[in-house]
């Protein structure tokens, strides 16, 4: 089975932006580019003219035909499939993306003030999807589009690690990720002082506030030991800080390329299975925002 970078596009925007993103990391991987748009069952009577089924059927088709022209004239050589389903956006695509090694989806902005808006086909998918899922925004790929889509030199990978529950597949995606842009990879832990000590970090004896910060950064720097020697070529760039993780996440997407989270895999039905850092973030951050699962 050959493995795919696969993409939702219903002809927005935002899943345009993600299409083109997806584009890009398909070619650096050097995998087929899939294209999926889902058609929703048609809700309305026969006598709604929006439901009309030769119309929805013209723009099922025009949709995903018209993405891969576009992409297929901007990125000469890439290989590029459609897959026109129809059913539920969220388990249609988590299906498409059994086959897939990243599948992508567009995200809608909202604004500075307000965040942005991660909706119910993006929550869902993301929180029971089985491969890294990648948000995009229209907003942030513009810079990428009028540069022709390639990122700006010196731009960071960000990874947001949880050091006492360590996890491979986070860590490979993220070294895996900078080490194909050719990129400095930023590795983000944030730490809170245990509650014996109250919840004020300030309020800790400086002392022991140094201690602390010292053994955070040791263990930091033992997790990212093996991943360094088997990415040599990445620079890798680690901080243990103080305070809220999604925070510190955040400050550090400002000029990122990609922000890398995790998502702890859950087997219950309910929620949408999604921890609260990578929660925040997908909501907030501007860049591309990358969801790792794992056990």
């Amino acid at each position: 089975m050959v493995r795919t970078v696969t993409v939702g596009v219903d002809g927005s925007r935002e899943s345009l932006a993600a299409a083109d993103w997806a584009a890009r990391e398909a070619r650096r991987r050097e995998v087929p580019l899939r294209l999926v748009h889902v058609r929703e069952p048609d809700p309305f009577t026969l006598q709604d003219s929006a439901a009309d089924p030769e119309t929805r059927e013209h723009w099922a088709q025009r949709i995903p035909r018209e993405a891969a022209e576009t992409l297929a004239e901007r990125y000469p050589g890439l290989e590029i499939t459609t897959d026109r389903r129809t059913g539920t956006p969220s388990a249609e695509l988590i299906d498409a993306a059994q086959e897939a090694e990243v599948l992508v989806i567009g995200s809608r902005g909202l604004g500075i003030v307000t965040g942005f808006l991660v909706g119910s086909v993006a929550l869902a998918t993301v929180g029971r999807v089985g491969c890294p899922v990648v948000l995009v925004r229209a907003e942030g790929e513009e810079q990428g589009e009028r540069s022709g889509g390639e990122q700006a030199r010196g731009e960071e990978v960000v990874l947001g690690l949880e050091l006492y529950r360590p996890c491979e597949e986070l860590l490979e995606f993220a070294f895996d990720a900078a080490a194909r842009r050719g990129a400095p990879l930023r590795v983000v832990h944030g730490w809170n002082p245990p509650l014996v000590y109250g919840i004020d970090p300030i309020a800790v004896d400086p002392r022991l506030a140094t201690d602390l910060a010292e053994e955070s950064a040791r263990v930091l720097k033992d997790a990212l030991r093996p991943w360094r020697e088997k990415y040599p070529r990445v620079e890798v760039r680690a901080q243990a800080v103080v305070g809220r993780p999604a925070r510190h996440l955040l400050e550090a997407a400002e000029a990122a390329a990609l922000v890398v989270v995790g998502r702890r895999n859950r087997r219950s039905p309910l929620g949408f299975h999604i921890g609260p850092v990578a929660h925040a973030v997908m909501h907030h951050a501007t860049v591309p925002v990358a969801v790792v699962p794992h056990d």
